[in-house]
């Protein structure tokens, strides 16, 4: 009996070992909460051709925009822990989703598997090139002087968040206009249909360089590389207005930590690639690949941060 039992235990762990060395064998989706042509959108389909070759597999990138990405964050949850299924997660739906709205339909913590961080990028203040407005001290008099005028463009939780920070140190009163993504956000402001938005640098950068907005100040602590002419949010005169924001993948909870481990070791390379790194600095992302533990600590740490703040601003989405 114990040399049957012993038998067994042997080939089940044959059979998960073998199942592990053929992962992956079909195609991976990547859910992306936001619509075509947003920050995460451009990220990550940056990134799909050379870590579609490091896995062997297509990278099959799905949009899910709606409800400030919740419904692609849910999605994913409920689907099975096999590898085959990720969430782009940026900060937004992973720590401030939940310092902002008192039910959701998933935990950050509790429903997925931290893979690895794959950017880290500031904020953008921005508005229409057009208009008589040149720093962060003409936007605040042009939106008191003129308060019928006076609103901001915002397709997900962390521009919310930041634009109520910004009217609440500086007085203001601009009104939300909801968008579905990123990309919406720049092209309404662009046209003149809204005043501000403050956005991630994938979807603004060409329209800064075009010269249809003008970029007034970033979120970082100190001045980006890439941007060394757009100052910080304290050097224009607002102090304790840093929102660095990032993005990563995510597994579905109890995925096996083999698969984790073998994706996470995938992003980390591609990040740093070349090719991925010199595209990336184009639009004022920093690398990082990070372990999937170094991942895990950022989400904690960020979700107390934001909690305090949507508590401070008074910011609820029931």
């Amino acid at each position: 009996m114990r040399a049957l039992a012993f038998l067994i235990c042997s080939a089940l762990v044959s059979l998960s070992a073998n199942g592990q060395e053929s992962y992956p064998s079909k195609p991976i989706r990547v859910l992306v909460g936001y619509a075509a042509g947003g920050g995460n959108d451009i990220i990550v389909r940056v990134m799909a051709p050379e870590l579609s070759k490091g896995l062997g597999q297509p990278i099959v990138v799905e949009n899910k925009p709606g409800a400030q990405s919740i419904i692609a964050a849910d999605a994913v949850a409920k689907s099975a822990p096999d590898g085959y299924t990720i969430f782009m997660g940026p900060s937004g739906p992973m720590t401030i989703n939940p310092a902002t709205y008192s039910k959701l339909p998933y935990d950050p913590q509790r429903d997925f598997a931290p893979i690895s961080l794959i950017a880290e990028f500031p904020l953008f203040v921005t508005v229409n090139a057009q208009l008589p407005i040149h720093s962060v001290k003409e936007l605040i008099a042009y939106a008191k002087a003129h308060p019928d005028k006076a609103n901001y463009a915002s397709s997900a939780g962390v521009f919310q968040i930041t634009s109520e920070l910004f009217k609440q140190k500086t007085g203001t009163q601009f009104t939300m206009i909801p968008y579905k993504g990123s990309n919406q956000s720049v092209q309404a402001v662009v046209s003149g249909q809204v005043m501000m938005t403050i956005v991630d640098p994938p979807p603004a950068t060409p329209a800064i360089k075009a010269g249809t907005l003008r970029a007034l100040a970033v979120t970082s602590a100190k001045r980006h590389p890439a941007w060394p002419d757009i100052p910080t949010m304290t050097e224009a005169g607002i102090p304790d207005m840093e929102v660095p924001v990032w993005t990563a993948f995510f597994f579905p909870a109890n995925t096996p930590p083999e698969i984790v481990a073998r994706v996470q070791k995938e992003v980390a390379r591609v990040v740093h690639t070349p090719e991925v790194k010199e595209r990336f600095a184009a639009m004022g992302i920093e690398p990082v690949g990070s372990t999937s533990a170094e991942l895990a600590a950022v989400v904690a740490r960020d979700l107390a941060k934001y909690k305090a703040v949507a508590k401070a601003a008074n910011i609820h989405n029931d």
